[in-house]
């Protein structure tokens, strides 16, 4: 069988509102997002011929803004005769449901607000089990399994069709990757909350049968002890 390997990337940096949870923002990258995602060829590039692969000419991204606009970069970069973008909805973030895009203070006012809603937990945003209590909201946990199950039907599919090594690029979201993470075996429970990615730099993960990966190139971030997670 062929050797197939996906490649995750976090989007570039991107102009998000300060204290507010909501991982969908739609708001653009900004110069320094457009930036990190035109170099991001150049390691796919290198990579590929380190591992002398080839690169699936469909990337996945995420439907927010400023994933399309990675994906988009990259593409363009590579070659834009031969890549194109697929987005996909299960590539998003973790959603906060009718909460969306407001900041910390007034979901926590409207919390208190609703009488059948206890009293959000003190570090809700980085705990991974916690779902707010809102319409459409989901846990950390939960995106990343949605992001997993994703992963793990676009690579076995590709996996059994493939005739030649090859890379397939999923461009999306720093803490929904993490999590997936987790549901794949990559990380043990305790590293979701210990590492973070670093925008536009690709974490190579192989494919292999029934379903189990490894780990074999790019690094994780580590974390700062205080640090929340934001996307």
């Amino acid at each position: 069988m062929a050797k197939v390997i996906a490649v995750l990337i976090r989007h570039g940096d991107y102009q998000q509102l300060a204290d507010t949870p909501s991982a969908h923002q739609p708001f653009p990258l900004t110069a320094k997002g457009f930036s990190q995602a035109n170099a991001l060829a150049g390691l796919i590039k290198e990579h590929c011929t380190q591992l002398n692969c080839q690169i699936n000419p469909v990337i996945a991204s995420s439907r927010l803004l400023r994933a399309w606009q990675t994906a988009n970069a990259l593409a363009q970069n590579l070659n834009s005769s031969t890549y194109s973008v697929q987005e996909y909805t299960d590539l998003a973030e973790r959603s906060v449901g009718s909460a969306a895009n407001l900041s910390i203070q007034q979901i926590t006012e409207i919390v208190q607000q609703d009488p059948r809603c206890s009293s959000l937990p003190k570090a809700w945003k980085s705990d991974s089990h916690f779902c707010l209590p809102f319409q459409g909201a989901e846990s950390l946990l939960n995106a990343g399994r949605r992001v997993a199950t994703l992963l793990q039907t676009e690579m076995h599919t590709l996996y059994q069709q493939s005739q030649t090594d090859q890379i397939k690029i999923f461009v999306g979201h720093g803490a929904a990757f993490r999590h997936a993470a987790y549901h794949l075996g990559l990380l043990q429970y305790a590293q979701i909350s210990q590492l973070s990615m670093f925008h536009c730099q690709p974490i190579f993960i192989e494919y292999q049968a029934e379903n189990s990966w490894k780990h074999i190139a790019g690094a994780w971030k580590v974390r700062s002890t205080h640090s929340q997670f934001t996307d």
